[in-house]
């Protein structure tokens, strides 16, 4: 088995979650949870057969592995992996995923939602239901699906995390590159051939959107609606609120504040 079919429409029910400890007792385990779905964020070399299908195991992967499948995990010594055993409803559409695969950037966020899901199972479960459901959304996106495209390039998409994630400071075309591993000219070419525009377009574009979202929805003070958003220059932010969205952030608001 090379892929499976995941639900993702509501939250899983985590039957168990913790870190296990396997090899020590002996190099290899073979079962199966005939109810239960298998969610790993590995550690260590190993080596997983999923139905015959063999895997690598490489520490930073993640592997799904779906109800009554047998699994057959071949060890060199001793191997910590983080886990859980999931109830998944089918509900939503279903989403194909790799049964194995890399994390890649995701893997410090997976990392910290599965050690939150652990830590917070004993007094607040509902929370290690949120944490384990926002990794499931990640791990379903870590390989594009074939119906909606291949994707952006994973520089682009870097480049856009990096900028959605610091909106509300200092931004440069540089900084970005480097948190996107290329360099600025081809960051340039990149960002223009994937999504139509400029870095410096798509920045300004999201900064306005963002603003006119706060000021409509929010009572924030205007002030603090422009600093959140990157322009605390209140006289450039209202020029730039009456070119991107025609009209100052007054009117926009539809009250004064």
């Amino acid at each position: 088995m090379r892929e499976t079919e995941l639900h993702l429409g509501e939250p899983p029910a985590v039957v168990n979650v913790g870190v296990g400890v396997h090899g020590v007792a002996s190099p290899t385990d073979v079962f199966r949870l005939p109810e239960l779905w298998q969610l790993h964020l590995y550690q260590y070399d190993a080596e997983l057969t999923v139905d015959g299908t063999a895997h690598l195991i490489r520490p930073g992967r993640v592997s799904l592995v779906p109800p009554g499948t047998t699994v057959r995990y071949r060890y060199q010594g001793r191997s910590e992996h983080l886990y859980a055993h999931l109830r998944i409803a089918p509900v939503g559409p279903p989403r194909t995923v790799p049964v194995m695969q890399d994390a890649g950037p995701e893997l410090p966020a997976l990392s910290d939602l599965l050690l939150h899901a652990i830590v917070a199972a004993p007094g607040a479960p509902e929370r290690t239901r949120a944490e384990i459901w926002t990794a499931l959304w990640r791990i379903a996106h870590l390989t594009p699906s074939a119906v909606t495209g291949p994707g952006p390039h994973p520089a682009v998409g870097t480049a856009i995390a990096h900028i959605e994630a610091h909106l509300a400071a200092p931004l440069a075309i540089p900084e970005i590159a480097r948190a996107a591993g290329v360099s600025h000219n081809h960051l340039t070419r990149l960002f223009r051939t994937e999504t139509g525009t400029t870095v410096v377009a798509y920045i300004r574009r999201r900064r306005l959107e963002r603003a006119h979202h706060l000021l409509r929805a929010s009572t924030l003070s205007i002030p603090a609606v422009a600093a959140s958003v990157g322009i605390p220059d209140l006289q450039a932010f209202n020029k730039a609120c009456r070119r991107e969205l025609g009209a100052p952030p007054r009117v926009l608001r539809g009250a004064t504040s």
